[in-house]
């Protein structure tokens, strides 16, 4: 049988519908409106009653990602999408002051990820989400990084479990690669190992590269 290899997530605004993480990451939930009624939608938006209940329009909802997605239309008007707190102003605050005091596992496991999602609903802040949090999501992302980094490095045959309780799923997998790396060197110094290998992350960009240059 052939080895099975993960399927990365896609990136910006494109999902990846081979790839498991964006499956859970659309699964995440967004606050919302009903514009108008939803017909026979009561159970699916989690309003209770039986499967041939309506949404009434105006009726605050949380909705699945996925479905989000759906159901926006700009031209109808059938839900509008309102964002999750921990990309509101305030909370970039925080992140400005420092990045590594927050627990993005517990705010939004795919909090990278599920930001860029939010730029394919209308809303007032997208704009400032286009142009500014999308700079505060890259200086987030590098002011974790080389914590990530420096802990994947400085932690062989220990216990993780504790530095990786509050990274998000692509810091999460950064943490691994970093930890495959230590754990391979460590092998190849004490000659377990005939020869180092190149991460699979740098092959695949290296394969991305020269398809470019093909093209």
């Amino acid at each position: 049988s052939e080895a099975y290899f993960p399927v990365g997530p896609g990136l910006g605004m494109e999902e990846n519908f081979l790839s498991l993480d964006d499956i859970l990451m659309s699964q995440e939930k967004l606050p919302g409106r009903a514009e108008s009624a939803l017909p026979r939608l009561a159970v699916l938006m989690g309003q209770g009653g039986g499967s041939a209940e309506s949404v009434p329009e105006g009726s605050k909802l949380e909705i699945p990602l996925w479905l989000a997605k759906g159901l926006h239309d700009s031209k109808r008007r059938i839900i509008s999408v309102e964002l999750p707190k921990i990309y509101k102003e305030a909370w970039r605050t925080v992140f400005s002051a420092d990045a590594n005091v927050v627990d993005l596992h517990k705010m939004g496991p795919y909090y990278y990820g599920f930001g860029s999602q939010l730029l394919n609903f209308e809303n007032p802040e997208n704009p400032e989400i286009a142009q500014t949090d999308s700079v505060c999501s890259l200086q987030t992302f590098i002011a974790r990084f080389r914590r990530i980094m420096d802990s994947s490095q400085n932690a062989y045959n220990e216990d993780t479990s504790a530095l990786v309780a509050r990274l998000d799923e692509l810091e999460r997998a950064l943490f691994q690669v970093g930890q495959k790396g230590l754990n391979d060197f460590q092998c190849w110094e004490k000659g377990q190992a005939s020869q180092i290998t190149a991460s699979s992350l740098v092959q695949n960009y290296g394969k991305r590269k020269l398809t470019e240059v093909d093209g």
